[in-house]
């Protein structure tokens, strides 16, 4: 799934771990999102959502249609 998770980190000033912290995930779990290797659950994008105060498919993108 695509995402702009890194870039919307990185406009926030956000390490990985400051961003895991606020989402009450691990570090490794952000890279491995940021990396396209894991879809997060739904309610981590939710959360991800309201943080960056965005709808998530502004910020996920299943990448089908």
């Amino acid at each position: 799934m695509k995402n702009r998770l890194k870039v919307l980190r990185a406009e926030h000033n956000y390490t990985q771990a400051r961003l895991a912290e606020l989402l009450d995930v691990s570090r490794q779990t952000i890279n491995a999102i940021e990396k396209g290797k894991f879809d997060p659950s739904l309610p981590l994008a939710f959360k991800a959502a309201r943080l960056f105060e965005l709808k998530i498919e502004d910020i996920f993108d299943d990448e089908q249609g």
